[in-house]
């Protein structure tokens, strides 16, 4: 298995960059959107990142556009809403593609390790009742999919979309693998 620490990513300014900057964090990775419905997720997150940051989390987001075409803006306008509107403090990566035949290695190595979402069945009922295309099961499913990674770059859960921040199941979960 890829090691995620190694996969060539870039910051949502443009530069270079890995993981590897996060080798002994606990991480959240969340592919995220500017114009969805969930969106909105954005100031729990936030609100997550400033609680527990001091305690080794590190929430990161990867702006993708796979969904709806939710995520249209280039890196600097992502940026800008993110900061502007929801005071986003946590990392944020350049726009990538999280499904299909241009899914990021990140991506491919997150969904391999761990191709099941916590609580990813309603979520996809949802979509379907409203006529909405869903991912093949095992690929993402939509915007603010989340995947939590151990401290030693482990994919160790995967949360639906609609599992917001504050959800008790994700909570205790980042709090198990911090306390490891």
């Amino acid at each position: 298995m890829t090691n995620i620490y190694d996969i060539p990513l870039k910051r949502i300014d443009g530069t270079p960059a890995t993981l590897g900057n996060f080798k002994g964090k606990v991480l959240l990775a969340v592919n995220v959107a500017s114009k969805c419905g969930l969106t909105p997720q954005y100031e729990g997150l936030e609100a997550l990142y400033r609680e527990k940051s001091g305690e080794g989390l590190e929430i990161l987001g990867f702006p993708a556009n796979n969904f709806l075409a939710q995520e249209p803006g280039t890196d600097d306008e992502i940026a800008t809403f993110c900061y502007s509107t929801y005071d986003v403090t946590f990392p944020m990566f350049g726009k990538i593609s999280v499904v299909g035949p241009d899914k990021h290695p990140l991506y491919d190595t997150f969904t391999s390790a761990q191709p099941e979402a916590v609580s990813a069945g309603p979520m996809r009922e949802r979509l379907e009742k409203f006529g909405i295309p869903v991912s093949p099961e095992g690929e993402v499913l939509w915007n603010f999919e989340k995947f939590l990674i151990s401290k030693d770059g482990q994919v160790v859960e995967r949360f639906a979309p609609d599992v917001t921040a504050d959800d008790p199941r994700l909570v205790a979960s980042i709090e198990r693998e911090l306390a490891k």
